[in-house]
């Protein structure tokens, strides 16, 4: 049974790579890059082995506990994404607990994560190669740690496996997971000034890890090289000690999971409430608008947009300060907002044939979804470019960088009417993970993106152009007349692309709903 499930997870992941040609090549890109990682890891390795005991042991210890964490976390972030070998698949199988246990684990090891995780750790073997029985000792250590690794993951996914199966933890999760990457870099760079600051600091934290499941196993060798072998048996005990810990918990959480599968709890709501649906005019524009709005708020593949717009507004603060880039935070926004419906028809998949059944007219179409944007966008953007000035004390900006906003919004909502209305690319498809990469996305998608980008840029020119010289000159003539460029050539551009949208969505509209319907 355990050599079957070995098998089965080989074969999952050589259909993987069979899916489409372009996802075959990014698998083949992706491992030569990690291979490269490992490399340099593995050579990083071997040249610390002549650095100093203490400082050894202290890199070690860091990297290995954040290797163990980065095992137990990764799997909630990374819940609305399927994973083989998933415990929920076993429910009808009468296997027995010890042989699906094993038959997990090995597999856990079989991929990319595993592979790199275990060659990584018995590297650090050639780093102990001067002291023998430290040496050992980090061999015995790092199979301890591999799996330590790999049954904390499988606690944890188990344990979450009733709430992965929910709708609105994937949706909530899939946002929240997000968020730590926008702080990577200042959180990077907090730690590293911490590192230049207080030069003891990465040992202390070296030692205090030690003596915890995520550190013990790597400190290890660092006491037997030391020649203090009883701390190093306490440590290895606290690692063996972890790790059958959590393969008991692990294994009365999978035997609940096995006989109680997840599910999906239904909501009953009372009726007579039809929502955005009747604040709406009882036009076919006011319905498009009203369903566009609903998924703004409902769908995590749109409102994850809104979710991220306030840490931007927090990095731009830290990186400049109210007076640098954090006063360009009205136009970041509206041009982020002013592209989100670029692939407005993408998202709706095979929903999209309701405006076809339904005889929506493009022109009515692109002017609902546009509405939708523009009911929450617009006193977003005015808020978001007002704001920073007045907390700067830059009020007599105010002119030229409203100028710029409105102009990047209007105009960038205009093209991005037109833009959705000619082009279909793979999306996440509704229910997945808002920053899912979906298989087949191809050159395609990424050639929309930076030429859409380049021509919204290129059509507020006027705007862009008299903000620079009202920046360089100090004329509050150029600011105003930014904000005047900004209103009406904006206007008109939004009118153009709506029209010119609708035109094209009235010719292609079949075309259109077999591209998505192909997107899957």
């Amino acid at each position: 049974m355990v050599a079957h499930l070995l098998r089965l997870k080989l074969v999952l992941l050589r259909n993987s790579f069979k899916r489409s040609t372009a996802q075959l090549i990014g698998v083949i890109l992706g491992g030569l890059y990690g291979l490269g990682i490992l490399g340099t890891l593995v050579v990083a390795l071997v040249l610390l082995g002549s650095a100093d005991v203490g400082l050894i042991r202290t890199i070690l210890v860091i990297g290995g506990s954040a290797t163990i964490l980065g095992w137990i976390v990764i799997p909630i972030a990374a819940a609305g994404i399927d994973m083989t070998l998933d415990p929920a698949r076993f429910v009808t199988f009468a296997i027995p607990m010890r042989q699906l246990l094993t038959g997990l684990v090995l597999g856990g090891l079989v991929g990319i994560p595993g592979v790199v995780t275990l060659i990584a750790s018995l590297a650090q073997v050639l780093t102990w190669i001067r002291y023998p029985a430290a040496a050992l000792t980090a061999f015995v250590c790092a199979l301890v740690a591999v799996l330590l690794c790999v049954v904390a993951s499988r606690l944890v996914t188990t344990a979450v496996s009733s709430m992965t199966g929910s709708r609105r933890f994937k949706d909530i999760n899939g946002v929240v997971a997000f968020i730590p990457l926008l702080f990577l870099g200042p959180i990077i760079g907090g730690v590293t000034a911490g590192f230049q600051s207080s030069p003891g600091f990465a040992a202390s934290l070296a030692d205090v890890l030690a003596w915890t499941p995520l550190g013990a196993l790597w400190a290890a060798p660092a006491d037997v090289a030391q020649g203090q072998a009883g701390l190093a048996v306490l440590r290895l005990l606290i690692g063996v000690a972890t790790l059958v810990l959590f393969l008991v918990l692990w294994s009365r959480s999978l035997a609940h999971a096995l006989v109680t599968p997840p599910y999906n709890a239904v909501t009953k709501r009372a009726g007579g409430n039809l929502g955005w649906l009747g604040r709406f005019p009882a036009t076919p524009a006011g319905a498009v608008a009203a369903r566009a709005l609903t998924y703004w708020l409902r769908d995590p593949r749109y409102s994850a947009s809104l979710v991220v717009i306030p840490f931007i507004g927090v990095l731009l603060f830290f990186s400049g300060g109210s007076a640098g880039a954090f006063a360009f935070l009205g136009p970041i926004t509206a041009f982020l907002l002013a592209w989100s419906i670029s692939a407005d028809i993408s998202y709706d998949n095979t929903a999209f044939s309701l405006h076809l059944s339904t005889g929506v007219s493009g022109r009515d179409d692109r002017t609902g979804r546009a509405a939708a944007l523009l009911v929450f966008s617009l006193p977003v953007t005015l808020v978001l470019t007002v704001l920073p000035l007045l907390l700067g004390g830059r009020s007599a900006d105010l002119p030229a960088l409203l100028g710029l906003s409105l102009g990047l919004l209007l105009t960038g909502t205009g093209l991005s009417s037109l833009v959705s209305a000619r082009y279909t690319y793979n999306v996440p498809l509704p229910g997945e993970s808002a920053f899912k990469t979906p298989p087949g996305t191809n050159f395609l998608m990424f050639a929309v993106q930076f030429i859409g980008w380049f021509v919204m840029l290129l059509l507020a020119l006027p705007e862009i152009v008299l903000t620079i010289v009202y920046f360089v000159t100090g004329n509050a003539a150029f600011g105003w007349a930014s904000l005047l460029a900004g209103l009406v050539l904006g206007a008109i551009l939004l009118v153009v692309g709506i029209r010119s949208g609708g035109r094209w969505y009235d010719r292609r509209a079949p075309e259109l709903l077999l591209a998505v319907s192909a997107n899957r």
